[in-house]
């Protein structure tokens, strides 16, 4: 373990001691003696959520539940992704090791490619845990969901057990879509529309019941308000900010349009990147010169900043279930978002890079072994949830693990000491080092990208061409894995077998 952070057993110790102060989600406070049981948790998952949020300081997001949140624990300011897209992201964190030990880089099925890895939900049912899961928790086309572990898996219909238990959170022939569609001005004029990329909407406040992540968080709070005979682990994962970003009207009607400021631009931001790069973004470009043409980057912010506080309003309706419940004193809540998303910084409009828009997430961690209302500025990857989960809830130890427990920086922020951090790319020897100070990005090709932080927040400026920084990049290099494990089959490669209710993969003959 990192020096300057509080020993495992130390911490431990200090627990059994009665020497910290416990808080719960918001209404009580757990005293030690009531932690001395294993806590619940609730493991609550957004996706293409950024750091634009109250939290992290982004004034514009208005996210009452998780600003209360924050008040009630540790609010991680340096959090960074573990995948660069959603399938990566969530294979990370589910097996606790990145895409360079597993080859999962990009759409792998890391239970078909890696079954002997066991996953975060079989290590809390071997912990006497309860297992219970709803909504994107994993890639969410058919044949993603890890079956295995869960007490209970809930979908919303039958039709989908059948079909490989995909999500499907929105559909073309959904009778709760804005109408018309498509609804956005960005694809009026496009044939076909793009299905929902940059797609932005208001639904029918009267038909926010019947979307799919509200229909999701519901079944949670049935979960969370129970009493149960063991702890649980409830993990519910919501398709928002997700585009399309369609949402109630009340949310869209939370922001004046007009006054939405979007984020800094900068018109040669290209120029001093490695060529393959540069040649990817120039192209990729063009979303954002369709946006500005059609006078729409206010429009598209608007509709995602909407559904960043609807997927607020849905924490919300969490926290208020544990609250008035039986389990208000012993749960964990871990907020936490798969990667984060560019709204036009650096010419682009979604993820998939190594730079800071996708790497920084939302990460905040209340209830019983977590400080209230502290803000950690070191920085942390999400591969950590994983052995914090093992030490916080007393689970059985899995080796192999990539990932550093923030148990003892989640119960004593001044514990925390800034490291570097690995985000790795979409192949082989592509990836990121974070730390406070730097972001190095290595591609496969040998070319290199340099950010100094602490001038360059927005990452306008490569140093890795410059000198006097040798010493820096080859630092930073050093913090790499020396080796990176070849990519498995990814989803075109395998078949996907349904049977009945369940599902295998079996390679292609």
């Amino acid at each position: 373990m990192n020096s300057g952070i509080l020993s495992r057993r130390s911490f431990l110790k200090s627990i059994c001691a009665g020497s910290l102060a416990l808080t719960g989600c918001g209404r009580h406070l757990a005293g030690i003696g009531e932690a001395k049981k294993s806590p619940n948790v609730l493991f609550f998952a957004l996706d293409d959520l950024c750091d634009w949020v109250g939290p992290l300081g982004y004034g514009q997001a208005v996210t009452p539940n998780m600003d209360r949140l924050a008040k009630s624990g540790v609010t991680f300011l340096n959090a960074h992704t573990a995948g660069i897209f959603c399938a990566p992201s969530r294979s990370a964190i589910f097996t606790g090791r990145h895409a360079s030990t597993t080859g999962c880089y990009t759409t792998q099925v890391y239970h078909y490619s890696h079954p002997e890895i066991q996953p975060l939900q079989v290590t809390f049912q071997k912990g006497g845990y309860q297992t219970f899961g709803a909504g994107k928790l994993f890639h969410h086309p058919a044949g993603f969901v890890d079956l295995r572990g869960w007490d209970e898996f809930f979908v919303r219909s039958q039709e989908q057990k059948e079909n490989g238990w995909g999500l499907n959170s929105w559909s073309v022939d959904s009778p709760i879509l804005p109408q018309p569609y498509p609804n956005s001005i960005y694809n009026f004029d496009r044939e076909p529309a793009n299905k929902f990329f940059l797609e932005w909407g208001k639904v029918l406040n009267e038909n926010e019941e019947k979307m799919a992540d509200t229909i999701r968080t519901e079944w949670a709070c049935d979960v969370l308000r129970k009493k149960h005979d063991k702890p649980f682990f409830a993990a519910v994962g919501l398709y928002a900010p997700h585009f399309p970003n369609y949402c109630p009207e009340k949310y869209f009607d939370l922001y004046d349009r007009d006054k939405i400021q979007p984020p800094p631009y900068k018109a040669d931001d290209l120029d001093d990147l490695p060529p393959a790069v540069r040649k990817a973004k120039i192209a990729r470009s063009a979303i954002h010169r369709r946006l500005e043409k059609l006078g729409a980057v206010k429009d598209a912010i608007h509709g995602y900043l909407a559904c960043v506080s609807y997927a607020d309003a849905m924490l919300g309706r969490l926290m208020k279930a544990i609250e008035e419940g039986p389990n208000s004193n012993n749960t964990i809540i871990v907020l936490w978002s798969d990667h984060g998303y560019h709204h036009g910084e650096k010419m682009d409009w979604g993820k998939h890079t190594l730079w800071q828009r996708t790497s920084g997430v939302p990460f905040i961690w209340a209830g019983p072994g977590v400080k209230r209302g502290a803000k950690v500025d070191s920085t942390v990857s999400l591969i950590d949830m994983y052995p914090t989960f093992i030490d916080m809830c007393r689970l059985p130890a899995v080796k192999g693990l990539d990932g550093t427990s923030l148990a003892p920086i989640l119960s004593y922020p001044p514990a925390a000491k800034d490291r570097n951090v690995l985000l790795p790319g979409m192949k082989p020897g592509a990836y990121a080092i974070i730390n406070r100070n730097w972001r190095y990005i290595h591609y496969e090709d040998e070319t290199e990208e340099l950010y100094n932080l602490r001038q360059d927040p927005n990452e306008w400026y490569n140093l890795a061409g410059k000198r006097g920084y040798e010493k820096i990049k080859a630092r930073l290099r050093a913090a790499a894995p020396t080796t990176f494990a070849e990519p498995g089959p990814d989803r075109r490669e395998i078949n996907l077998v349904v049977e009945g209710e369940t599902f295998h993969w079996e390679a292609k003959k």
